[in-house]
């Protein structure tokens, strides 16, 4: 049976909101705390109904990464957590006015913390169908209590698959429902992002239909954002964990001719999420000083070479620039008076052919030219434009300076864009476009041009023509893979998954990489179990040949000349000193043996890092430095090289093996300062020298090193080292006296 709503003496409607009530209940709120604008305010409405167990591990993922950027970039964010479809009822709302059942106040809207990462774990199997209108009207009471009219960015973000049958109201429809919400939601200026996750190969139904109408009814009122996503790769992706507001680039008139301007703002339409800024942290405060920041300020003094103790200040310094062996002072007016200083604007060159202009020749990003907000007639005549170049297929050429005497002048193409929603204006994109230096023409050789025995055949084509086509993410008949919008990037993800764990344990390992960003990382199964004839197809129609690594030929030997006739007789040379050494001809080699051998080359077996061979011992210690799946790599590459140069040293006869091992110990010394271990070093050094300082041939290893200047790791190449540059060359300076 469905739980009974308030009664209509208590309230208007179903949903606890009276638009009369509202302000006398206001007084009985909590006085509301002072919010800076840049600050948000967040609940999260997660539903865990029984047709939401499988997905839950996700929604816990997603949210979970939201807490972490929040705690890195905005740490004074107030977050709450309500789940919908618990067995269990505690809301306020349920308490003062009855109904509102299975809403659970999982945390209360609190500056985000530890604890509100706690509240996710463990996410309820909820045993009740969840009702999603119920469950926006608890968040938004929780937000317009907390907040009241203080000016904070205020949201709702609803995680749900909307598969359930909603409650009729006792009053009205339940359209009329989501016309009520919206309007309190417009009042206080709250806003609603909404993912509607349903797996590929459910079945819609009614109750589903009607359910995304009343959500896409909320965006049609401007008050919420609605997208739906099939896999947990999407989900990831579709809540934008970290919001950027935009700012515009430029703001006034496209002026179309000198009496035709229209007001319109421009901005960025994507940017890119870069890793945020690391700053350089320094221990060398005392530990009971609370309140050290722990900063690392630079600051840089200029010098003359004539005279090195005296300072340069400000005013007798100017920039210098190379023109070939000479430095060219120019002063800062001299370059004021040269600089060009265009008048800002947009201005309109002309119209062209959309065809005329290919999409290989968009530069940088694009930015969206939209009417200015609240101008009627910017909005009309911008529309105007947009759809007549529309129907005419065609697009405007622009020249842009975004603002007063910029440096450089920006010139690209603007392209119609219009909207399919009606309470949305039509606006444009703008695409930089090069200029006649930027473009690069490479031409290649077309297989026409080779002898018939080199070219493809038409299986050999046909093959390769179906590979490419196998990599489009978008193939026809089927939804496109790693949507942009709802695709992570799994770098940031990983990255911040990481720093949370290290914040609580610092010696902690990188986690295994998790499954939904393993499909991003990594080929598709699905794709690859669709597309697997076509991959067999290309096997069978080339042969793999092994491509061995060929040393790099010295100048005269690249620049010699070879007669044709020359290069012939040398080959039949080879060929008949290999036919009389071998006595008889070579059995033709099994071509399985020899795929075996190209697929060992392209796919090299990982059992063989972790040790250092003799063929080429620095780069497999190099290998062993790249290995960073967990924090022993680092130590167990530079135990494993200390024990390989010993060998060397110990075994070398005569200094056969010094120049191997003199490459060793550079290789060594460079990897212990860049991972800032300089004591390794040393410390393996000075043991190996005390060791076996009265053997002869050692000694005059030491000296070799000396004389290259693989000295000992000194202060001035490693912080954390103790050992002065002076008491680096002194300690050489033993193994020339011991040896005299």
């Amino acid at each position: 049976s469905m739980p009974p709503r308030p009664p209509p003496s208590r309230a208007r409607n179903s949903r606890g909101i009276n638009r009369r009530r509202r302000p006398r209940r206001r007084p009985d709120f909590p006085t509301p705390r002072g919010m800076a604008r840049n600050k948000e305010g967040l609940v999260l409405l997660l539903d865990v109904g029984p047709s939401m167990h499988r997905a839950l591990q996700e929604v816990k993922n997603v949210c979970t990464t939201l807490l972490r950027k929040k705690l890195v970039f905005h740490r004074s964010d107030e977050v709450g957590v309500v789940l919908f479809g618990t067995k269990e009822t505690h809301n306020d709302l349920a308490r003062e006015l009855g109904g509102y059942k299975h809403v659970l106040v999982k945390h209360d809207i609190k500056v985000v913390d530890e604890e509100t990462k706690n509240a996710l774990e463990n996410l309820p199997r909820g045993t009740a169908p969840g009702d999603f209108l119920d469950a926006i009207v608890v968040g938004l009471d929780m937000l317009i209590k907390r907040f009241g009219d203080t000016k904070a960015k205020q949201r709702l973000c609803l995680i749900t698959d909307a598969q359930h049958l909603l409650r009729d109201p006792p009053q009205g429809t339940k359209e009329d429902q989501v016309d009520t919400i919206a309007d309190q939601m417009k009042k206080h200026d709250i806003k609603m992002d909404c993912i509607v996750f349903r797996e590929s190969g459910v079945q819609h139904n009614s109750v589903m239909d009607e359910n995304d109408r009343l959500l896409y009814h909320f965006r049609d009122r401007s008050v919420a954002k609605v997208v739906q996503v099939d896999t947990p790769t999407a989900l990831l992706g579709a809540l934008k964990t970290r919001n950027v507001l935009p700012v515009t680039i430029f703001r006034g008139d496209l002026e179309v001719s000198s009496t035709f301007k229209i007001k319109v703002w421009a901005y960025k339409k994507t940017s890119e999420e870069k890793f945020p800024t690391l700053k350089k942290y320094s221990d060398k405060a005392p530990p009971s000083d609370q309140f050290a920041s722990h900063e690392v300020k630079v600051d840089y003094e200029y010098k003359s070479i004539l005279e090195p103790d005296t300072v340069v200040p400000p005013d007798q310094r100017i920039k210098g620039y190379l023109y070939g062996p000479q430095v060219v002072p120019i002063s800062s007016a001299e370059w004021e008076a040269v600089k060009f200083k265009p008048e800002k604007g947009v201005k309109l060159l002309g119209f062209a052919d959309r065809s005329s202009i290919p999409r290989s020749y968009f530069m940088k990003d694009v930015n969206s030219f939209v009417p200015e907000p609240g101008n009627t007639k910017a909005i009309v005549a911008v529309s105007a434009l947009a759809r007549a170049m529309q129907e005419m297929n065609k697009v405007a050429i622009l020249r842009c300076v975004w603002r007063q005497n910029q440096a450089n002048v920006a010139f690209g193409v603007l392209t119609p864009n219009i909207s399919s929603v009606n309470n949305v204006p039509d606006s444009f994109y703008f695409n930089i476009l090069p200029f006649a230096e930027d473009i690069r023409d490479f031409p290649f050789r077309s297989f026409s041009s080779l002898p018939p025995s080199s070219q493809p055949t038409e299986e050999q084509q046909e093959a390769a023509d179906n590979l490419v086509k196998m990599l489009d993410l978008a193939p026809p008949g089927r939804e496109e893979i790693l949507r942009p919008d709802f695709t992570p990037n799994p770098m940031l993800e990983r990255f911040y998954s990481y720093l949370d764990l290290k914040s609580k344990q610092p010696d902690a390992n990188p986690p295994p990489l998790d499954s939904c960003l393993r499909r991003i990382t990594e080929p598709d199964p699905d794709v690859i179990n669709y597309r697997a004839p076509l991959i067999q197809n290309l096997g069978k129609s080339f042969e793999l040949k092994e491509n061995p690594k060929r040393k790099k030929a010295r100048t005269q030997e690249r620049l010699a000349y070879t007669d044709p006739d020359d290069q012939a007789k040398s080959s039949e040379n080879n060929a008949e000193k290999a036919t009389a050494a071998d006595g008889q001809a070579k059995k033709p080699e099994d071509p399985y043996a020899e795929k075996a051998r190209a697929i060992e080359v392209l796919f090299p077996s990982t059992e063989k890092v972790g040790k250092i061979g003799d063929v080429n011992p620095v780069k497999d210690f190099e290998a062993m430095l790249a290995e960073r799946s967990s924090s022993i790599w680092v130590q167990k590459a530079i135990e494993e090289m200390k024990k390989y140069t010993t060998n060397l040293v110990q075994n070398s006869l005569q200094g056969d093996y010094y120049e191997k091992a003199l490459e060793c110990f550079v290789a060594l010394r460079k990897a212990c300062i860049i991972e800032q271990e300089p004591e390794e070093y040393n410390q393996f050094v000075t043991k190996l020298y005390e060791r076996l300082k009265k053997v002869d041939d050692v000694v005059k290893f030491f000296q070799l090193l000396s004389s290259k200047n693989v000295l000992l790791i000194c202060k001035e190449e490693a912080p954390d080292s103790d050992v002065t540059e002076e008491m680096a060359r002194s300690f050489f300076m033993k193994t020339e006296i011991s040896s005299e």
